[in-house]
């Protein structure tokens, strides 16, 4: 039955105050130390119920300030000691389970308790048998910390961290912290965002509670705060980033917490490169035209690659990059404004997986085809075949982004009284594996042009055949040939004339 004395002892005016007064003496302070507002909500009381007073554990958020203290576990060597009761003092280790055998009152468990609250659940069973029970309990040496690491991580999974500097009541002993994790873990990708780190801690028996860390302000700002010490059981998420900034990337890149740079990554460029498919790139100088001890960027993956061709459009490159949430980023990157105003962020730094795609330039004039001809982007020569009527015929080498009329010049020009100059054949491999061919008439004044002075592309062929007159008197010889194999073999059995 409703107590009806509380009730008016609750509804007196002066009662009432001063017991709101103490609930708010009792809640607040608590509060203010874990850094959020607890706020009472109102329950409905059934008729026949006591008011439900909303316990902190009850009203705090479920995200908090994680807890700090070292709860024991299985592995942990305690030592539990038992005031004016010497024999029952002892030392013990917290088997898998928890439970520690005591001497008067046998099984205690103390798995996932504090010191503190160990010492007060022991003397709680002591308290049957000993007057006034005075115990504690002392860690002497903590077990090894099992997490779990998951998310934008090189390696996810779970790793065991040991302390360091000593043990238990070794002033000089560290916990790992969430930076130390993250390398075991190899890093996070270049696809994490570090602003919204997530530990999960277990506290007393069942509890959980979250925080979230900035670990870019911590790099930015030196504020260690943001790198908390782990306990065993913690779990550390890395979630993917939602908006993808090259800046912050690049600096991502150079911390210590990042996958090392120098470990080789799998990339497949496609497109306008001489040769697409898939590079193993790293850092250092790893081929022609690449400086020693750079970052395997998407530069560094071009020049595997071949170059660029003299088709392609490097304001529109696209990214692709694999999540660990099995989704996707897309990160445009233009390459032009590298070239332009210095900018190294858009020269992004590649990861495994990744694929970088350099679509075909719709409207490339013919002053940033030669300009790009002198970039690193390029290759430093191409190789065409010019075959026929020239006076060199065979394999040639040429700049980047030359043009037809300078591969026949390079080939010695027209062979003189045989070439047909009016046109040759153009034959180039396209990138599908397809062959064309096409017939570009020959104007050695132009400039270039793409109806009579091409620019041509890696392993292009110029075919220049002959002339009406030379073809005409090849094929007299060739009508002729016969009758004279004839007339000398009646001469040579004495039949002719």
């Amino acid at each position: 039955m409703f107590n009806t004395g509380l009730w008016k002892f609750l509804t007196h005016p002066s009662m009432g105050v001063a017991f709101c007064t103490a609930i708010n003496f009792a809640v607040s302070p608590v509060s203010l130390a874990q850094g959020q507002p607890v706020i009472p909500t109102l329950q409905t009381v059934p008729p026949n119920k006591t008011p439900i007073i909303p316990t902190l554990q009850q009203v705090l958020p479920t995200e908090q300030q994680l807890d700090t203290n070292y709860t024991l576990g299985g592995g942990d060597r305690i030592r539990v000691n038992v005031f004016e009761v010497p024999e029952y003092t002892g030392e013990y280790q917290v088997p898998p389970g928890g439970a520690i055998n005591l001497p008067l009152i046998g099984s205690v468990s103390v798995l996932g308790l504090s010191t503190e609250q160990a010492a007060d659940e022991i003397a709680r069973r002591y308290s049957r048998y000993l007057k006034r029970p005075l115990i504690s309990v002392n860690l002497l040496s903590p077990r090894p910390i099992n997490i779990f690491v998951a998310g934008e991580v090189t390696r996810p999974g779970s790793y065991t961290l040991n302390l360091s500097g000593g043990a238990g009541d070794n002033p000089g002993v560290q916990y790992p912290t969430v930076l130390a994790a993250l390398t075991t873990a190899q890093g996070v990708t270049l696809a994490a965002d570090v602003t919204q780190v997530q530990v999960r801690r277990k506290v007393g028996r069942g509890g959980e509670q979250r925080v979230t860390l900035n670990l870019k302000e911590a790099v930015q700002t030196g504020q260690i705060g943001q790198d908390i010490t782990l306990r065993d059981g913690d779990s550390i998420l890395v979630p993917t980033a939602t908006n993808f900034d090259k800046t912050d990337a690049r600096n991502l890149a150079a911390s210590n917490f990042a996958a090392n740079p120098a470990t080789p990554r799998t990339v497949a460029i496609i497109g306008e490169v001489n040769r697409p498919g898939s590079y193993l790139v790293t850092t250092g100088g790893g081929g022609e035209g690449q400086a020693a001890g750079g970052l395997p960027t998407v530069t560094r993956a071009i020049q595997l690659a071949g170059g660029i061709t003299g088709q392609a459009d490097i304001r529109s490159l696209k990214l692709r990059r694999p999540t660990r949430t099995g989704g996707e980023q897309s990160i445009d990157v233009n390459l032009w404004q590298l070239l332009q105003s210095g900018d190294v962020n858009q020269d992004i730094i590649v990861q495994d997986g990744d694929t970088i795609v350099i679509p075909t330039a719709t409207d490339l004039t013919a002053a940033e085809a030669t300009q790009l001809a002198t970039t690193t982007l390029s290759p430093n020569t191409i190789q065409v075949g010019v075959v026929g009527e020239v006076k060199r015929p065979g394999a040639t080498e040429l700049r980047p982004n030359s043009s037809l009329n300078q591969a026949l010049l390079a080939a010695g020009g027209f062979n003189d009284g045989r070439a047909s100059r009016a046109a040759v054949d153009l034959i180039r491999l396209n990138p599908d594996g397809s062959v064309t061919k096409r017939i570009v008439k020959i104007n050695l004044a132009h400039g270039i042009n793409e109806e009579t002075n091409p620019i041509l592309r890696n392993n292009d062929v110029v075919l220049v055949s002959r002339n009406g007159l030379t073809k005409t008197s090849e094929t007299l010889n060739a009508i002729a040939s016969p009758f004279g194999i004839i007339f000398n073999f009646l001469r040579l059995f004495g039949l002719g004339l």
